[in-house]
């Protein structure tokens, strides 16, 4: 394991993926006003979310 604060693997894959969604989520409501999109955003924010939990339970106990 290596010492370092950015996320490697599925945790960047989760967080890079859930970022990506939830700003084309927002860009299709604001563009398209409707509204059923608002589900994309937060599928893409629950997903960001879940990458980074992981991230950081991969440092918990000062392995950093």
């Amino acid at each position: 394991m290596r010492p370092t604060p950015s996320p490697r693997g599925w945790e960047l894959l989760l967080a890079m993926a859930g970022a990506l969604a939830a700003m084309a989520g927002t860009t299709a409501v604001f563009v398209t006003h409707e509204q059923a999109w608002r589900y994309l955003v937060a599928a893409g924010c629950f997903a960001q979310f879940i990458g980074w939990v992981r991230h950081g339970r991969r440092l918990r106990g000062g392995a950093r």
